[in-house]
């Protein structure tokens, strides 16, 4: 396994299971110092055990927690804004519970965490990278997603607004949106045929992601081989924006 982050610190928000987690073990394996933070403290043990990862157990729904959180993670050199959640209501059905539970974990959390991922770089120098995990559903319209397709176009806003304002300290700030990626409870809700089917049909590799896809691309997009990409979205979908 290659050691190209060795010597490097990375911040992952919900790191405890899927994408999140995934990133943690990579990061590890390819020689990277990893703060993970995550609610569920049997996850974060898990993630020490399996990786080495440092925990912190945090609910980023707290504004003040969060801070604090990375306040506690201290300087790193990367920032992956993974943490997420849904509440699947249509534009009928929306609640304000609903609404400020999606929002406040998919936007306001990863803004919170990227703020002080940005000062704390700018103090050391500059320089560093922000990666903020966004979703298809930022671009095309999934029945029940009303606050989460919001959510994640928000986030890309941010990350083009965020790639001007710290570009010229040597921040580096990009997105990846991908399609369904195969966590334990996508792999239950995406299994039906009637609902899989025809949202296979607008893959044009036959197939959904995997979360270690996902990891990898994200590593790529933190790595030195992508020195000048900022202000990006990236696509993580089997081609289903292409067609």
């Amino acid at each position: 396994m290659s050691t190209e982050f060795s010597g490097k610190t990375v911040i992952i928000t919900g790191a405890g299971k899927g994408i999140g987690r995934a990133c943690a073990q990579l990061m590890a394996a390819r020689g990277a110092r990893v703060i993970a933070m995550a609610r569920t403290q049997a996850d974060l043990d898990g993630l020490a055990a399996d990786c080495g990862a440092q925990g912190i157990k945090v609910d980023l729904a707290d504004n003040a927690a969060a801070r604090a959180a990375m306040k506690a993670a201290g300087t790193a050199d990367y920032l992956i804004n993974c943490a997420g959640t849904n509440v699947l209501e249509t534009v009928l059905e929306m609640t304000e519970d609903g609404y400020e539970t999606v929002m406040g974990i998919n936007l306001r959390a990863a803004l919170i965490c990227a703020q002080e991922f940005a000062r704390a770089r700018i103090a050391a120098g500059g320089g560093g990278v922000i990666l903020n995990v966004t979703s298809i559903a930022g671009h095309r319209g999934f029945q029940g997603h009303m606050a989460y397709a919001a959510s994640k176009a928000g986030l890309e806003g941010a990350t083009r607004v965020m790639a001007k304002e710290l570009g010229p300290h040597g921040i580096r700030v990009n997105a990846v949106a991908p399609t369904v990626t195969m966590t334990e409870l996508a792999a239950a809700a995406w299994s039906e045929p009637v609902k899989k089917d025809p949202m296979m049909v607008r893959h044009p590799l036959g197939r959904f992601a995997e979360v270690e896809d996902v990891a990898r691309t994200i590593a790529l997009m933190l790595s030195d081989d992508a020195p000048v990409v900022t202000g990006a979205v990236l696509p993580i979908d089997g081609g289903f924006l292409a067609v």
